[in-house]
């Protein structure tokens, strides 16, 4: 999917995407922390120790059947106790373990979900799915080499693993780490030279890093590789709207849509070109715009692109509380957003608000400037993405 994170709270992620396997007897499927939306994680059974008694074990499967129904809804600081009280009483602590861990990532603790994962390598038990949740940690503590090499490790056991990189780039998007972002998906396409997925998801680091020559090919790439797909047709809509093209990118996006494909990044790519092709309220293209990005964010709530571009339309709508509550809640995912701030000094201007509009204004103008400078120091040709802001990785 900021990771920007609010450690020990919920964190503020734009997608943060976790593991979907099978281990031994226990499944755990994928887990995306996207609150309020349901997480798709199931630890299934983990049967109590023979060593137990018949209440005791009783008690365990009961914390175990706990603990897995809250992790399953994204609920993980519920469900870290029913876990906790049924360790070391389980035919199958691995599993157990593995989603503890999950559940640690799942709230922004990074460090313990560390020490859990470290000591299943250090008894024998790294894979590919430990490696994995073990760099998407990495991501959130800042520790960029040791996310690397364990991605690197992951990629040696699970080569064609698609998700096992697209996972983790989506934990360096939400930490707006593009850098390492950029490395882990290359490292993805030296083992899977034909995925449309990891050719988008280079296009969308690329564009983040202000390479938008580079990233054309890349999107174009991505609908040549699976032509008439989803990931096709997103990569068209996110390709055309960057380049200025806005009335290609509404037509693909439309046309996406008519297709049955509801894809968030590609509802955040029709809602903003709308947006960019001047629309007034009481136009149809209005209340398709305002359609589409309010279905992004309910799909993604916390995808801060989304946010933004919903605010604007209700500003455009004069719904001003919920243009600010929308505005606002971007700007606790993404602070230093140049796009944020001009929207909000307007949207308190027309609420009356002076002292919040000010400090709005005050923060636009010095992110303009640290902005300006970073333009003048950069070489060559370089293209911004619309508003600045990444769309949501497909999902």
């Amino acid at each position: 999917m900021r990771m920007r994170l609010k450690h020990g709270e919920w964190r503020i992620l734009v997608v943060f995407s976790l593991c979907s396997h099978i281990l031994c007897d226990a499944q755990i499927p994928s887990t995306r922390q996207t609150a309020p939306r349901s997480v798709q994680s199931q630890a299934g059974d983990v049967s109590a120790s023979s060593s137990e008694t018949q209440s005791d074990a009783a008690q365990t499967r009961e914390e175990l059947r706990q603990g897995t129904r809250l992790t399953r809804q994204g609920r993980f600081k519920e469900a870290i106790p029913h876990l906790v009280a049924a360790r070391g009483k389980t035919n199958n602590e691995y599993a157990l373990e593995f989603n503890l861990s999950l559940c640690f990532i799942g709230i922004g603790d990074y460090k313990k979900a560390i020490l859990i994962l470290d000591r299943l390598r250090r008894q024998g038990r790294e894979n590919a799915d430990v490696d994995n949740l073990l760099a998407q940690a990495y991501i959130g503590t800042g520790q960029r080499s040791e996310a690397l090499a364990a991605v690197e490790r992951a990629a040696a056991i699970s080569p064609q693993n698609e998700k096992l990189f697209t996972f983790v780039a989506d934990a360096c998007r939400d930490n707006q780490d593009f850098d390492v972002g950029l490395k882990i998906v290359e490292i993805g396409l030296k083992k899977l030279p034909q995925s449309a997925r990891l050719h988008y998801e280079r296009a969308m680091f690329l564009t983040q890093l202000d390479q938008f020559d580079r990233a054309k090919d890349d999107f174009e790439l991505a609908g040549k590789l699976e032509p008439g797909s989803e990931i096709a047709y997103v990569a068209g809509a996110q390709k055309n709207l960057l380049a200025g093209n806005v009335p290609e990118a509404i037509r693909i996006a439309r046309e996406g849509s008519r297709r049955g494909f509801q894809n968030p990044a590609l509802l955040v790519s029709l809602g903003k070109a709308l947006l960019r092709s001047g629309i007034t309220p009481g136009q149809p293209e209005f209340n398709e715009a305002q359609d589409a990005l309010e279905k992004a964010v309910i799909a993604l709530p916390r995808d801060a692109g989304s946010r933004i571009a919903l605010g604007q339309v209700y500003l455009l709508g004069n719904r001003i509380e919920d243009a600010i509550a929308n505005l606002e809640a971007a700007r606790q995912m993404m602070p230093d957003q140049p796009s944020i701030y001009a929207s909000l000094a307007k949207a308190y201007q027309r609420k009356g608000d002076p002292q919040h509009a000010q400090e709005a204004l005050a923060k636009l103008e010095t992110l303009n400037q640290a902005q300006a400078e970073r333009i003048r120091s950069a070489p060559g040709e370089r293209k911004m993405s619309y508003g600045g802001t990444s769309s949501p990785s497909p999902q």
